[in-house]
Order: C-alpha cells, then sequence, then structure tokens
C-alpha cells in the first residue's frame, strides 16, 4: 500500500501542472461553443442557452428547448432533465432525434430544459471563485441536493410560470430523492421520473467501482490536493492504471465494467459519447460515493471524526437522508435494469422497500431486464421501452 501511495504522489504532482493549462484553452473554446450550438441547433430544433447562479454562489449553464421540429410552441408543461456523475446535459441528446429524451420530449409538446451540474464544462462559473481554487471543488452531491437542484427547479418553475416534470438519471436520482426526502422543491414538482435509481448503494455488484471505493477514490486522494477529479485528466488516468493492475478488474472495456452490460447501446453513440464526456466532478464527490459504498446509508458527506462532523452537523455522524420522508403523494417513476450494476437490484429493493407506504396510484416501477446503467440515456430502443411508459406517467399527473 505504500507503494501504491508513493506513485499516486508522483503522478499526481507531475500532471496537474500540466493539466492547468489545457484545461483552461477548453473552457474558454466550451464558453463560445455551448451545448445548444454544439448539439441541438445542428438537429434542426430551437434552443435557448440560459445560466442560473446557486445560493452559494456557482453559475449553471442551462439549455432550454422550447418547440420541437413543427416549430410549434410547447403547450404540455415543463420537463427539467438531470444528468449523471461524470456526465453532463450532452448525455440527454446524444442519439438521434428520434431516440434521444430531450427531443423526443419536445416533439411530444414539453417544454424541455437540461441541467448542468457544478463543475462540468458549461458549468464552471461562480461569483466570486475560480476552478483553480481549491475551495470551488468543496462539495459533494449534498451541496448539488442543497444547492443545484433546487437552483434550477425555481428557476425553471418562473421562467415558465408552471410545475414542472423532473427526470433524472444515476446521480440526478440521488439528488432527487436526498431533496424529496427534505421537503424541498414539492411545491414546484408535478412528477418525478427516476432513471438507473442511484440511493443505497451498499449492495452494488461492479467489482470495478467497488474496488475504486476502496482505493481509487479514499479519502487520501483529497489529502494528496486532488480537488478536482477529471476523468480526462493524465492525474486520474495513471490513477486508474494501478487499479487496472488487479487481474480482477477487467479494463478493456471500462464502460461495461462499472455499469454492466448494456444491452442497446449503438456503437457509433459511444464514439459521440467520448468526445463530449465523462466530464469532471469534485473528488470530494466521488469520496462520499464511495462512503456511501462501504457504509450502505444514504448519509451526508463523512469528515472521518467526531470532532469534524460535530464541528458541521452538531452530531458526531453525519445526519441520514430518510427515504420514507418522501411524501406519500408525490408522483415516482421508477425504471431500473436487470444487467445494472451500479443500480444493483438488491439496492433499488432496499429503496422500494423504504417507499412500502408510498400510495400505490403514485408510484410506478418499471423493471427491463436486459437493461443496464448506460442503456437509460444511450439505447437505441429506449423511446419504446422507457420513454414512452415515462410520458404516459407524466400525462396522468
Amino acid at each position: 500500500m505504500a507503494y501504491l501511495w508513493k506513485l499516486i504522489t508522483l503522478l499526481v504532482i507531475f500532471f496537474s501542472a500540466k493539466e492547468v493549462a489545457a484545461r483552461t484553452k477548453l473552457y474558454s473554446d466550451n464558453e463560445q461553443n455551448g451545448i445548444c450550438k454544439l448539439m441541438v441547433d445542428t438537429q434542426g430544433y430551437l434552443c435557448e442557452e440560459h445560466k442560473v447562479t446557486t445560493e452559494d454562489g456557482y453559475v449553471l449553464s442551462m439549455q432550454r428547448i422550447p418547440k420541437g421540429r413543427s416549430g410549434e410552441t410547447a403547450d404540455r408543461p415543463p420537463v427539467l432533465l438531470q444528468h449523471g456523475l461524470l456526465m453532463d446535459g450532452i448525455s440527454w441528446l446524444l442519439n438521434s432525434p428520434n431516440e434521444s429524451l430531450a427531443f423526443i420530449l419536445a416533439d411530444n409538446g414539453y417544454d424541455v430544459w437540461i441541467g448542468n451540474t457544478r463543475g462540468t464544462n458549461y458549468s464552471r462559473g461562480h461569483t466570486s471563485l475560480t476552478p483553480d481554487d481549491s475551495t470551488y471543488w468543496d462539495w459533494s452531491w449534498d451541496e448539488l441536493a442543497a444547492y443545484d437542484l433546487p437552483a434550477t427547479f425555481q428557476y425553471v418553475h418562473e421562467q415558465s410560470g408552471q410545475k414542472l416534470h423532473y427526470v433524472g438519471h444515476s446521480l440526478g436520482t440521488l439528488t432527487a430523492f436526498a431533496s424529496f426526502s427534505q421537503d424541498k422543491m414539492l411545491n414546484m414538482l408535478r412528477s418525478a421520473a427516476l432513471l438507473s435509481p442511484i440511493a443505497y448503494l451498499g449492495q452494488m455488484s461492479s467489482f470495478l467501482a467497488r474496488s475504486a471505493a476502496d482505493i481509487f477514490l479514499a479519502e487520501e486522494l483529497e489529502w494528496l490536493g486532488l480537488n478536482e477529479f477529471n476523468p480526462r485528466g493524465e492525474a486520474v488516468v495513471g490513477l486508474l492504471e494501478v487499479i487496472c493492475q488487479n487481474p480482477n478488474n477487467n479494463c478493456s472495456d471500462l464502460m461495461t465494467s462499472f455499469t454492466g452490460k448494456n444491452c442497446c447501446v449503438n456503437s457509433s453513440a459511444t464514439d459521440i459519447f467520448l468526445q463530449h464526456e465523462p466530464q469532471p466532478t469534485a473528488t470530494k464527490n466521488m469520496i462520499h460515493l464511495a462512503q456511501m459504498i462501504r457504509g450502505g446509508k444514504i448519509a451526508m458527506y463523512d469528515y472521518g471524526s467526531t470532532e469534524e462532523n460535530n464541528k458541521h452537523y452538531n452530531q458526531p455522524t453525519p445526519p441520514e437522508y430518510k427515504m420514507a420522508s418522501i411524501p406519500a403523494n408525490v408522483p415516482l417513476f421508477l425504471s431500473n435494469g436487470g444487467q445494472d450494476l451500479l443500480s444493483d437490484v438488491k439496492d433499488v429493493q432496499t429503496l422500494l422497500d423504504s417507499l412500502d407506504d408510498h400510495d400505490r396510484d403514485k408510484l410506478v416501477v418499471q423493471f427491463t431486464a436486459d437493461y443496464a446503467h448506460a442503456d437509460y440515456v444511450f439505447a437505441v430502443n429506449a423511446k419504446q421501452v422507457v420513454y414512452d411508459p415515462l410520458m404516459a406517467f407524466f400525462k396522468l399527473h
């Protein structure tokens, strides 16, 4: 283990300075070429770029598709799409218009809004900090639930004058569960569709992810000063190479090793995906998820000692998010897959058990045996399998 951390230290020190210059140019280019210009205008849809500032100062980009290809203005309620971990809003736009959820919703008359969490390429702004400041990266999904999601909800609500439907994938479901359990945003919500729901992680079956939780994402990374977790950065690539030395980890197909065997992802979509994803997040966010895998609870970030937790929470252990606290009358559509190694079937069942008292007519549960994690965003048949039932659920609410 000592040798491992010596190697990690050298990798981080060697590559961190080199990455800064490359990132500076990349983010400058991104500011000039937003998601609308890159991914929506080219498909013949009207698209608007928006900015929203969170209570703690992060400036997030949002995209709005107010009309379908027909040119008719949306006559159905707004829908907010929230991406998963190491992704951004482009994930809803990678397939053809007939296969991508954002375009499908717009063509069905919905006012479509796409969110991008802090730290991703199009949400790098802050009222006083820059991404080169370590303080900029001092957050986990606790802050996404407490600040990012409420800010985007409020913005869409104010712009549209209506309550909204919500669609989250992966981490976008966890932040919603956490917020809803604390009675946030529910006055602005019509219904929520949660795809590949991430809540409990203690039984996650991805050996690679579990291995990462023990080593790759260990708290020592933060101690080493790796504030930004950039999957494209050479420091993280070097760390991944260390993990892949374990013969139990199959690194020849990282997506399958992490997410499960996706049944229906077009290889051409994977090529486009790699042009835009994966996206950065905070190392603290990755540590928080690792804590959930190791501990099996949905709790706030653990600062590692009774003293530090008392400073932040006035109690020796982090407070838990209680899924049973989500009001029983909130309309929920949950969809999980039998091949998903991140949203594991056993963990999803634990979540459903915690929602046992939910109103039966307000909870729809869909299970697709051959779907894995990425199928919910990239599968060529997702419209028929998931999105059509999802829109039918929206029409009921």
